[in-house]
């Protein structure tokens, strides 16, 4: 699988997708989910016994490696510090990076770090470590994806406590690119080493094995208070066993663990439902640049097609929301104001027509079963098309062959996405020309010059303007169709406080969490 890809799987955990997304809704009034436990005054002490999905062969340590575990990514983002994270009211907030300043042209950003911050073995966090974890990051197989525009050598250090990064071009989002990967190590640490290396998070590595770990409270934390004396970390190869563990008693939280797990839980009083609305989305992508959906009415004509509601209520067990072809559903600008789009046989049909479609071919659409509800929305979308006369196969290929041979490739394939972002960060991805992750090989020059003029305006109001018309064209004529989004579900233990509601990476944040 590619490295970027997977790496942003997981910060948006993914594989806690892979097999628990039968975890996801539709209107949210068909099930009843217990909140994050909350209220009370927080108080320290106590371990948290987390549970996490992983597999032996895909354990990795380094920060800025191939993370095909969601339990290596919980552990990493407890010792390790990024610049910045998400936020609840806005895209991007501080964490190592205190603060951040753009030059008038928007190419120049200057990054503050936090005061105070150290590394586990108590030596300063200087802007050279920043430099040189960066530099490493951007030299990595996905580095010019994840830090798009920006060349190592233009991540430079100002003084021991200010980054400074460059951009070839006007970007006034470039701080949200420092939210994901970017975590700090000390610099010069050899890649043998890095099990080792001293982190700034607010836990510490106290052992690990296998994929289980143990970290302890960081007391000298800059961020704040760490209330958990410990977190205790254990790996499960699969979602049922992880749900069974935490009903048995021996964790406290089971993390992505799905929709079957989470409604036997339901009825427990002594289990928490947690749930992150709009945490994953699981898209069907029509090559736009070739082939029998190249032509926009037929792309159209399969938005169309598919019944949402349907799709939500069957494919996402009632946890999840209806979506309307745009990603980015939890981007505070999302533009809600677009029309929910509706599914109209007669017109499907009719453009169909009208763009000659093949009516007499069968066409393959192409999944895996690398996550629970994906090959079932397949299979579900393909009924649906036979209504409008559309004969679509659906084709199951092994997670390796996939990204192998169809993933940016294939004419009809389904994907996901473990992190619900920004609209900026997915038209960064995967939407604008020269995408390095452009799965529908979509070029509309109306759309680049649109997403150039979102990333080079400062002013909030204004680039908010441009990010509505930057959405109408991708709701409009891009390769995907985004028919629903599906929460995350944790469960825990009633003792459990304060658990993260943020989807994404931030629900990996676990330093406020504390136990009644």
């Amino acid at each position: 699988m590619n490295f970027n890809r997977r790496q942003v799987l997981w910060a948006g955990g993914a594989i806690g997708a892979a097999a628990l997304l039968a975890a996801c809704s539709g209107g949210g009034d068909s099930t009843s989910s217990k909140p994050a436990a909350a209220g009370g005054k927080p108080k320290k002490g106590g371990t948290l016994r987390i549970g996490a999905l992983g597999r032996a062969g895909a354990i990795t340590r380094d920060p800025h490696g191939t993370q095909g575990n969601e339990s290596d990514y919980l552990v990493i983002a407890l010792v390790y510090d990024t610049l910045a994270m998400p936020g609840a009211k806005t895209n991007t907030v501080p964490r190592l990076a205190a603060s951040w300043e753009p030059s008038k042209d928007l190419k120049t950003w200057r990054f503050k770090l936090a005061e105070g911050a150290t590394f586990h073995d108590g030596t300063p966090v200087t802007a050279d470590d920043v430099v040189w974890s960066l530099r490493r990051l951007r030299n990595t197989p996905s580095g010019a994806a994840r830090l798009p525009g920006i060349k190592a050598e233009n991540i430079t250090a100002d003084g021991t406590d200010t980054v400074v990064l460059v951009s070839d071009y006007a970007n006034a989002e470039l701080p949200l690119l420092t939210r994901l990967a970017t975590f700090v190590m000390k610099k010069d640490t050899s890649d043998k080493a890095v099990d080792k290396a001293p982190g700034t998070g607010p836990f510490k590595l106290d052992w690990y094995r296998g994929g289980n770990a143990r970290l302890v409270r960081n007391e000298k934390w800059y961020g704040g208070t760490v209330y958990l004396d410990a977190i205790e970390v254990t790996m499960f190869e699969t979602p049922q066993a992880m749900a069974n563990a935490l009903l048995a008693g021996q964790i406290d939280v089971a993390s992505n663990v799905g929709a079957v797990a989470a409604r036997t839980a339901e009825s427990r009083k002594d289990i928490q439902v947690v749930r992150r609305p709009d945490d994953m989305s699981m898209p069907i992508v029509m090559r736009a640049g070739s082939g029998p959906f190249s032509d926009v009415r037929v792309r159209e004509a399969l938005r169309l097609v598919v019944d949402r509601e349907a799709m939500v209520k069957q494919v996402l067990s009632g946890y999840g929301t209806v979506a309307n072809d745009i990603m980015g559903t939890g981007d505070p600008n999302y533009a809600k104001d677009i029309p929910q789009r509706k599914r109209d046989l007669a017109k499907a049909k009719q453009l169909l027509t009208e763009a000659e479609f093949d009516f007499s071919k069968t066409y393959d659409l192409v999944t895996t079963e690398d996550i629970s509800g994906l090959a079932e929305s397949a299979t579900l979308f393909a009924s649906q098309a036979r209504e409008a006369g559309i004969k679509i196969k659906v084709v199951k290929q092994e997670s390796g062959a996939f990204y192998e041979k169809t993933w940016l490739k294939g004419d009809l394939y389904t994907t996901y996405w473990g992190t619900n972002d920004s609209v900026v960060f997915f038209a960064s991805k995967t939407l604008v020309s020269e995408a390095g992750q452009n799965e529908a090989a979509w070029a509309d020059k109306e759309f680049d010059a649109s997403y150039r003029k979102v990333i080079a305006t400062a002013d909030e109001k204004a680039r908010a303007a441009v990010l509505r018309e930057l959405q109408q064209i991708e709701f409009d004529r891009s390769g995907y169709l985004l028919w629903g989004m599906a929460d995350g579900i944790d469960l825990a233990a009633a003792k459990v406080r304060d658990l993260p509601e943020l989807a994404g990476y931030g629900r990996v944040q676990l330093e406020n969490v504390w136990l009644s």
